[in-house]
């Protein structure tokens, strides 16, 4: 889809720039400069969360026509069912925040913006407690230094007072304090199932996310396609690689000493 496709499915869907802004993640402004033609040359990994949240919209029309709060202070819903919208701040939230939140509401924090999180489906939890069975083999099979969490697991992936993230599954490598409240700073490895309320967080804002805060290696698992989309931020081209379920995926942070049989996770 190019740019002006984009802008005419705008139109179309009936979306502000400040929506579409909220759903991918992209600064207002930012959206409004590639619209308008004062940014020739976008970044890619923005147009693909512009686009994404475009065709998202597209085949959920309904979506497109939910009641959004400009700025900082949306809440992003990940199922129709998900809590609504929060009362107008001038300032983002905190971990203060977070931990504020009730116990039966699960969410979490980015950049100062809450993300509520739908229950995940039987099959998402089948998925996620094979993966960490196997990585937490590999790792005892060839004593790497390295700890499995699964969520709900707090992660202080910035190390500051605006993003908690729980990841599906994190590998924690060397010295950390097993017994705290939450993993301060950017796991070594982190694994996120894809389901229809989550994709366009994880393939992009979490990517973006992720990369920036250090994390070395991150696993995109697809269930629909029965495919894993593995990244190792740590080399210099990190494109992802690809591969289906039943074939073996090594664990880059090893060195390739950890391999993953995908086939046992049918």
């Amino acid at each position: 889809m190019t740019i002006e496709q984009m802008k005419e499915r705008k139109r179309e869907l009936g979306l502000t720039v400040e929506m579409i802004a909220a759903r991918s993640g992209v600064p207002a402004s930012t959206v409004q400069k590639i619209f308008s033609g004062a940014t020739r040359s976008p970044r890619k990994l923005t147009l693909d969360a512009i686009r994404a949240v475009l065709e998202d919209a597209a085949q959920s029309p309904s979506s497109a026509n939910r009641t959004y709060t400009s700025g900082r202070d949306f809440l992003l819903k990940e199922s129709p069912l998900a809590y609504g919208t929060s009362p107008k701040r001038e300032r983002p939230h905190t971990v203060e925040d977070y931990y504020a939140l009730p116990d039966e509401r699960r969410a979490e924090l980015i950049d100062g913006v809450f993300y509520d999180m739908a229950a995940p489906s039987l099959r998402h939890q089948q998925l996620l407690l094979a993966l960490a069975v196997l990585l937490r083999e590999c790792v005892q099979l060839h004593q790497q230094d390295c700890a499995v969490y699964i969520a709900p697991c707090d992660v202080r992936l910035d190390a500051d007072s605006y993003t908690m993230v729980q990841p599906d599954i994190f590998l924690v490598c060397g010295d950390h304090d097993r017994n705290a409240k939450s993993y301060d700073g950017a796991p070594d490895l982190i694994v996120e199932i894809l389901s229809p309320s989550t994709r366009s967080k994880d393939l992009l804002l979490k990517l973006y996310k992720y990369q920036k805060a250090g994390v070395r290696e991150y696993w995109i698992a697809d269930p629909d396609n029965r495919k894993v989309l593995v990244y190792h931020f740590f080399k210099e081209n990190y494109l992802p690689q690809q591969y289906d379920f039943g074939e073996i995926v090594p664990v880059g942070i090893s060195g390739g000493k950890c391999q993953i049989d995908l086939s046992k996770l049918d």
